[in-house]
């Protein structure tokens, strides 16, 4: 074994996720809390892997601001009962929108060092509403943006960084004005990219039952008196929020929770159970208010992966990307190598990274159309990615079944993880 790789490999077993949605308008999670939709997810992974509790050795539970969402310091002492784990032992970590891809690395170190062989990794966020005070944890009340950018700025380090680049939209501007100019593009063709992309997405998300939107672009054109969703998207139901970012390439924020069951490979498939191999994790992390810091911790992340793990670009059939603003796509597709630097405007416009197309980004719609339940987004992109290389993914399911996905997530300052899953055969 050489350094940096795992003593043993180890691989998914059982996926599940909840509906994104605001739980309090959807008929299948109407007043329910955090606690029972981490329960939601964890059952259906265990469901899903033909797993009881007892089955399970450790669990980590994962939320991007638990005291401020879900009124909790210690919620994964909190889940126990509804998991049927009393008592076994387990950790609560928050990484921002990181939590969910920072949930898969430690459930791998854990069954990779050999501690554990059977580990659940859950994250869940109630994101659309907050928390009652003194009331039960089902009771929430409306979560209005201006509530929630302030806190946006504690990601900053206020000592020697720069808190007012916690502004909004204009850390995502940077990055898109950065690709604009590097590959002379006009604003209209950053337009007309953005709008495309949209368009995908959200038919991606619409197909999805779990997703949150459930009207596409030409639907709400329609409903509109327009006849088309250029139209639509260009109009002013849909201005820009910033130089280039109208409010389509914004994160939906709604509540959700997504699990994940991981165990040594040969322990799998003894059992005979479908694996997905987690061949390795890249990491990265910057301070928020590092220019490009988003370019810089995804190309760290990539090549630390690729080093790992011995896969080249090439060989990725998926790429699904954490992108609570829509340039994410763009600049991360083009620093893991998905897709070849300066051309992912144009793969966009020519339908290439449609889930028909040859280069396959976010078939679920993403953090804009799918929705972004803020800790859970990555595991449930994780849960998207399984599906996907099971063949399992219905109505958004790849022309090309993938046999090697990467997952490129961030968040919070820039958290950043890059990891690569390959189905085993």
């Amino acid at each position: 074994m050489t350094k940096g790789q795992d003593a043993r490999s180890v691989s998914i077993v059982g996926v599940g996720c909840t509906p994104f949605t605001s739980f309090e308008e959807h008929p299948e999670t109407q007043g329910i809390g955090e606690g029972e939709a981490f329960g939601y997810a964890a059952k259906e992974a265990m469901e899903d892997a033909g797993l009881q509790p007892r089955d399970i050795d450790y669990f980590f539970h994962g939320a991007a601001n638990p005291f401020m969402i879900g009124a909790a310091l210690t919620p994964n002492m909190q889940v126990q009962e509804w998991i049927g784990m009393r008592g076994k032992g387990s950790i609560h970590h928050s990484e921002a929108c990181c939590t969910g891809y920072t949930s898969l690395e430690l459930a791998v170190m854990a069954v990779a060092s050999g501690r554990y062989d059977t580990v659940l990794t859950g994250a869940v966020d109630l994101a659309s509403t907050l928390p009652v005070d003194d009331a039960p944890a089902h009771m929430r009340k409306d979560f209005p943006l201006e509530v929630m950018l302030p806190s946006i700025g504690y990601v900053y380090d206020r000592a020697y960084g720069r808190p007012l680049d916690s502004a909004f939209g204009i850390s995502f501007d940077n990055w898109v004005n950065k690709y604009a100019q590097t590959y002379e593009l006009t604003d209209d063709q950053i337009d007309q990219t953005l709008n495309a992309l949209s368009i995908q997405l959200r038919k991606n998300a619409v197909a999805d039952p779990l997703g949150f939107s459930t009207k596409t672009y030409e639907d709400l054109a329609h409903e509109s008196g327009m006849e088309t969703a250029e139209e639509y998207l260009t109009s002013a139901y849909n201005p820009k929020v910033t130089q280039y970012l109208r409010v389509s390439g914004f994160e939906i924020k709604c509540d959700g929770a997504a699990a994940a069951i991981v165990m040594p490979t040969e322990k799998a498939k003894a059992l005979g159970l479908p694996a997905i191999e987690v061949l390795g994790t890249g990491a990265a992390a910057y301070e928020g208010a590092l220019y490009n810091n988003e370019y810089q911790g995804t190309r760290d992340g990539a090549k630390a992966v690729y080093e790992l793990t011995g896969v080249s670009p090439d060989e990725i059939d998926l790429f699904m990307c954490n992108d609570f603003f829509l340039g994410g796509d763009i600049t991360a597709s083009e620093e893991c190598g998905f897709i070849p630097r300066g051309e992912a405007w144009k793969y966009i416009l020519d339908g290439r990274v449609a889930p028909s197309g040859d280069k396959p980004i976010n078939p679920n719609g993403g953090r804009c159309n799918f929705g972004h339940a803020h800790g859970a987004s990555g595991l449930a992109d994780i849960y998207e990615a399984v599906k996907q290389m099971r063949g399992q993914a219905g109505a958004t399911q790849c022309a090309k079944v993938p046999e090697t996905t990467f997952l490129r997530g961030f968040g919070g300052g820039q958290n950043v993880r890059c990891q690569i899953l390959r189905t085993v055969k």
